[in-house]
Formats: structure tokens, sequence, C-alpha cells
């Protein structure tokens, strides 16, 4: 029995290494699947849950790119830019756990998001909400700096529509540069059919396709 006993002790501390290797290699895969800056989910682990949400029931896709953005970083330094980009994700964030939703950072300004709306009139409130959040300034070594977003959105019903989370996230793309190039915070697509010329899979124009260009933040 002693012996038992003894073998049985000598195996509690090695339970327990493979038990905290097996925490440490979770939490450095989950860091794996997140931005750096803001803690947001990466484009994969993005698409992956964002998938899901589309599948449970009526939402909105959105692209955000904060406007001012380039002003700020020429002015005030990559840290203060870095610092904007932060609490914009943190609040994209609240908003998007308030609104059963997930969201993700394309790259440099820009991010996206997918969550539930009940109503077109739910979606309307549901982007107030996010503008208003978004145009918070941000307090940086004691200098409120303001940023703005331009949103573009669509909205997405399973039972009704027949359209994949690349196409729903050119659509919303389609919006936030058409509200950029007219100053409006927010315009939502009509229908679920790109309006959009595409280059190597991108609305052409886009920064990164072929001779384009963006709007300036």
């Amino acid at each position: 029995m002693s012996e038992l006993l003894f073998a049985a002790a000598a195996g509690v501390p090695m339970a327990a290494g493979w038990s905290l290797h097996a925490l440490r290699l979770r939490r450095r895969v989950e860091a794996a699947r997140r931005d750096p800056l803001t803690g947001l989910l990466t484009r994969d682990a993005f698409a992956e849950r964002a998938t899901k949400v589309l599948a449970g029931g009526r939402s909105a896709v959105y692209v955000i790119d904060l406007d001012r953005f380039k002003e700020i970083n020429d002015t005030h330094g990559h840290a203060a830019g870095d610092a904007v980009i932060a609490a914009t994700g943190r609040r994209l964030a609240e908003w998007a756990d308030y609104n059963g939703g997930i969201v993700v950072r394309l790259g440099g300004d820009e991010f996206a998001a997918v969550a539930r709306v009940y109503s077109l009139a739910d979606l309307s409130w549901t982007l107030g909400e996010l503008t208003r959040a978004i145009e918070e300034p941000v307090t940086v070594g004691g200098h409120p700096l303001a940023v703005g977003p331009s949103v573009g959105a669509v909205a997405y019903d399973p039972r009704a529509d027949d359209v994949d989370l690349s196409t729903l996230l050119r659509l919303a793309d389609e919006q936030m540069y058409a509200a950029k190039r007219s100053g409006a915070d927010w315009l939502t697509a009509l229908d679920l059919t790109p309006q959009s010329e595409t280059t190597n899979g991108r609305r052409a124009g886009r920064s990164g396709t072929h001779g384009g260009t963006e709007a300036t933040a």
C-alpha cells in the first residue's frame, strides 16, 4: 500500500506540470489569435466566429475606418496613433459585447464587426451608438485627440439571404468608402449586390489594389 501511495504522490507533480504546460500552450495559442495592439481577434479567428454569429439570426456587418487618423499620427506621433487605435479597439469590443457581436482589426485604422440587429430601425440605432462611442476624444499625454469614424454597414438575414461573409464585408466596405467621400458618419447597403468592380478580390480603388488609392483618413 505504501508503494502505491508513493507512486501516486510522485505522479502529482508530473500531472501538475502537464496541466501548467497545457495552460501555457492554450494561452500561447489564444495570444496568436489576437491583435497585439488592441487585443481584438485576428482575421482567421474573426471569420470563424463571425460566421457563427451570422448563422444565428438577423445581423449586420460593419466596416469602420477612422477619420483624421493620419493627421494624429503626423502631428502627435505614432505612439499617440497607437493609443487611439487601442482605445478604439476597446470601445468597439464593449459595443460588440453589448450587441452580441465580434470585432476585428483589419489593419491600420480599419476595423470590421458583425453584430445582432433585429430591424432596420435597430440597425440605425446601433450605428448611432457605434459612432458616438468612437467619437469620444482619446486623451493622450493630457491632450484630447478627436477622431471620428466612417462606417459602412449591410444587414443580413440567414433565412432569406444567400451571401457569404466575404461578400458582406465587401458590401460594407463599399458603403464605408461612400460615407468617407460624402462626409456622412455612416451609410448602409440597400441590397446585397456589390456596386464596385473587384481587383484581386478587393474593391477596385482600395489601397493594396493595382493602381488604387484610398480616401485620405
